[in-house]
């Protein structure tokens, strides 16, 4: 696995362990792209941000690749 791939299952782990600290940096994420798209993307802004929070909470997310 590459470098990127290594930062990617660091970040997870990191998430995983760190629960609320992850849904921070995902709750300001999606706030950055709703104010600077002017909500136009909001229901999308949305359920990307249930996708990743659900894939470090409660052992869901994606199988490893």
């Amino acid at each position: 696995m590459g470098k990127l791939g290594d930062m990617m299952n660091k970040a997870k782990q990191m998430a995983k362990g760190h629960p609320d600290q992850a849904d921070k940096g995902v709750s300001g994420a999606e706030r950055m792209v709703d104010d600077r798209t002017g909500n136009k993307y909001d229901a999308k802004t949305d359920k990307a941000a249930d996708t990743v929070r659900r894939s470090y909470r409660e052992g869901g997310g994606t199988p490893e690749r």
